[in-house]
């Protein structure tokens, strides 16, 4: 997937993404990334065949939190520890609220 620098881009969740690409959009420096994943709160894609390129990816999925903790890292000055915390806390949100809503999508209507 190859990322422009435009601000309007549909983002397809599916697709991988390199490291650096990642990190174009993100907010966080290639190193940042790296010691992100060495946290655990960023996993990269397992790659399915031989990789042709030897940088990591990642799902395309992961853009959207990143960009959440980097904002806050900025507006509430946090280091980078805090901030795969953070991401750790952010990825239970997401969990739970896509749960909520298929256990809501099964709950017969009140009408």
């Amino acid at each position: 997937m190859s990322l422009h620098t435009s601000p309007w881009m549909w983002l397809d969740e599916r697709d991988a993404v390199t490291l650096s690409e990642l990190s174009q959009v993100s907010g966080f420096g290639p190193a940042e990334v790296d010691e992100l994943v060495e946290y655990g709160a960023l996993l990269p894609m397992q790659p399915q065949e031989p990789p042709e390129r030897p940088e990591q990816l990642f799902s395309a999925h992961c853009i959207t939190r990143l960009r959440t903790a980097s904002k806050l890292r900025i507006d509430f000055d946090l280091d980078l520890f805090t901030v795969a915390m953070l991401l750790d806390y952010l990825n239970q949100i997401e969990t739970l609220q896509r749960q909520v809503r298929a256990l809501q999508a099964h709950r017969p209507s009140s009408e």
